[in-house]
């Protein structure tokens, strides 16, 4: 049995025995800190915790590690609950199109963003896709990440798709942390279907939903619900349709526009909706009558100058708020979640203490993951991280540009 002791740690974060599986409105404000404190672990399960001033000892000292964490943070690894990181190839001259004054929508058009990526990918192989996508992800591990979902959603066709997912699946049996997979087939209607919507929706339902059933290659199922892309009525039947192979939806909405997609998305049972840079009352009192996570993106909101989700509007209605990264080559080109805690401060003026609780207890729960990640619990094999020796746990997102993670215990 492997025993772990982490001791003189300056403040052990969010860490207890009560923490709910969602905080909610000005609860978020608050994170529970021990100071001055230890945690004991036996095959990564968290055993005891506590104050230094209250620890015994320890009987069997046998096959035991012992790390002291004077002066750093030891707190739950974050959970990015929005990431599409398997990916062909990084997009870079769409950033130069960007500051040359074209939008998001206009690059779109002229065959750039989702099918520019779906080109390239249904160029590579699985293997190359896999190798590719599994050294991102140690990078995300190393800036905290111990959880992410992966959407599908370049392949946009039978064969592309379930090379997406069959990646996935692949990364979820070598990785070493949680990974979630969500079919995403509904991300943008190839060329060839763009004046043929009913023929994509039909191959989609018909032909590559059955195909994933049978392999188990999805938990979630999502829809890009937006102008120029899937109407509130496409993505209610696409949704349908997963549901009869027991997919969860979590879905793209409000992104640039209101349709009234977060309202169907929650009737049809969806665990998150995602994006919410637009929001209006109507949604916020759908919401607040749900079991749905408002998922907020704020470094795609940076990177392509598109306003941020209102997280204050959405907490002062009393509602939970996750933050995760959506990482993916076209909007957003990083998995640092310490990137997206300064911007939640930054731009939408979360305080760090709500911020983190929306990178870890609310956003393990838009992930299905309550019950093993986001939180210290005796009981509980969450993964962990230690930061580097740092002021305060504010110093975080202030310091943005720097890396304060020091490790990961998965």
């Amino acid at each position: 049995m492997k025993k772990l002791l982490i001791k003189n740690i300056k403040g052990l974060v969010q860490v207890g025995e009560n923490i709910p599986k969602v905080i909610k409105g000005l609860e978020m404000r608050n994170v529970p800190i021990l100071e001055n404190a230890f945690l004991a672990l036996e095959d990564g399960e968290v055993v005891a915790y506590g104050l230094m001033e209250d620890w015994e000892g320890i009987d069997d000292w046998r096959d035991l590690e012992i790390i002291d964490a004077s002066g750093k943070y030891v707190l739950p690894a974050f959970c990015d609950s929005h990431t599409h990181v398997v990916f062909a190839k990084s997009r870079e001259e769409e950033f130069v199109d960007r500051i040359n004054g074209l939008s998001y929508e206009e690059i779109a058009l002229k065959g750039g963003g989702i099918l520019n990526s779906a080109r390239r990918l249904n160029e590579m192989s699985e293997t190359e896709l896999f190798e590719q996508a599994k050294v991102r992800i140690e990078k995300m591990k190393s800036y905290g990440t111990g959880a992410i979902e992966i959407k599908s959603g370049y392949g946009l066709s039978v064969e592309g798709e379930l090379k997406m997912l069959r990646v996935i699946q692949r990364l979820k049996e070598e990785c070493d942390i949680t990974i979630k997979a969500t079919f995403l087939g509904a991300h943008a209607f190839p060329k060839e279907f763009k004046e043929n919507h009913r023929g994509y929706i039909g191959l989609i339902i018909n032909e590559m939903l059955p195909q994933i059933a049978a392999e188990k290659l999805a938990d979630y199922i999502d829809v890009f619900c937006e102008r120029n892309y899937f109407s509130v009525e496409e993505m209610e039947e696409i949704l349908l349709a997963g549901a009869k192979y027991g997919l969860i939806p979590k879905v793209h909405v409000n992104q640039f526009s209101i349709l009234g997609g977060v309202k169907k998305a929650i009737e049809l049972g969806a665990l998150s909706v995602d994006h919410l840079e637009e929001i209006d009352e109507q949604d916020i009192a759908a919401l607040k009558n749900s079991e749905c996570m408002p998922t907020i993106l704020p470094s795609c909101s940076h990177f392509i100058s598109i306003p941020f989700g209102n997280a204050r509007l959405m907490m002062e209605n009393g509602l939970p708020v996750a933050l995760a990264s959506d990482f993916n080559p076209g909007t957003t080109p990083t998995g640092n979640l310490g990137v997206v805690w300064s911007l939640a401060c930054a731009k939408m003026k979360m305080t760090p203490e709500e911020a983190l609780n929306a990178l870890t207890v609310n956003a393990a729960y838009s992930m299905g993951l309550s019950e093993t990640h986001g939180k210290i619990a005796l009981g509980r094999k969450s993964p962990i991280l230690i930061t580097k020796e740092i002021p305060s746990l504010a110093y975080i997102p202030y310091a943005f540009g720097d890396q304060h993670i020091e490790q990961i215990i998965v």
